[in-house]
């Protein structure tokens, strides 16, 4: 009992310790402008303001909007190519798929930084530089071999039982796919759109390159402008920050069993 007492202790102050940026962030977001250089800082808003929320909506909408538009697009493409290519990996078993996976895992070791001076030529020639599908495209390339990851150790456990019963009821291999191995590929299905639409919501990196001079330009590159021409302004920067942060944490407190299922799927056999 004592030893579950003292885990519980070190548990609660570790948590506290990292998730204390994420208070003292929301706590400068509601600081009146003439306390955030006050020595000592308040510890807690005594008398909040929400003009810095204000301006996030007046000033940072249009990049949610975009950021929203790219991630959800991110998913869209992520499911579409990586669900049936790890079917072909896990069930197809074709030729050379040993070598394939081993492609994924080096393909996520590349920096973005790297991929991002190539793809700048190549969405040059394309003419799809500085817009929402380029930036879609460019961060399906992160998602994309990760998701093909996750899709074939889940599918890989699915039995085979299963598969050869749909065949004998005359089903094919693309209704097999639709029909019996995506409805029980739930837990991975929304493993791989969360950290899909996660990496779209907190890119930069391709979105500095790619879609610089663009209209429309996701939360990061708001964020990043906003610091530079208010650099005095903490409290406003502080609260695109919190709004920035609201769509990714209720995703990860929504999802969190689903994720938790679908990382540790195939990692146990029977």
């Amino acid at each position: 009992m004592k030893r579950r007492a003292v885990d519980t202790v070190i548990g609660v102050i570790l948590t506290a310790i990292m998730l204390f940026p994420l208070y003292w962030m929301i706590n400068v977001s509601l600081t009146q402008p003439d306390r955030l250089r006050h020595d000592p800082p308040d510890l807690f808003p005594l008398n909040p303001t929400f003009a810095g929320y204000e301006r996030v909506l007046s000033d940072q909408l249009p990049y949610l909007l975009t950021s929203l538009v790219v991630g959800l697009g991110t998913v869209v493409l992520t499911l579409v190519l990586a669900a049936p290519a790890a079917f072909a990996l896990a069930k197809l078993r074709p030729r050379g798929r040993t070598a394939l996976n081993f492609v994924l895992l080096i393909a996520q070791m590349i920096p973005s930084i790297i991929m991002a001076m190539g793809f700048y030529l190549i969405f040059y020639n394309w003419g799809i530089l500085n817009t929402i599908p380029g930036m879609i495209l460019a961060d399906s390339t992160l998602a994309v071999p990760f998701g093909v990851l996750i899709f074939t150790a889940f599918m890989g456990g699915i039995p085979d039982e299963l598969m050869s019963a749909a065949k004998i009821d005359g089903a094919g291999t693309w209704r097999t796919f639709r029909s019996i191995v995506l409805p029980v590929s739930r837990n991975s299905i929304v493993t791989v759109s969360l950290f899909a639409f996660l990496w779209a919501w907190s890119d930069f990196i391709f979105a500095s390159t790619i879609n610089r001079g663009g209209d429309w330009q996701p939360i990061t590159i708001g964020i990043y402008r906003y610091i530079g021409n208010n650099t005095q302004d903490w409290n406003a920067i502080m609260a695109t920050a919190v709004v920035a942060s609201i769509p990714t944490a209720i995703l990860l407190v929504v999802a969190q069993r689903y994720v938790a299922a679908g990382v540790t799927a195939g990692a146990v056999k029977d």
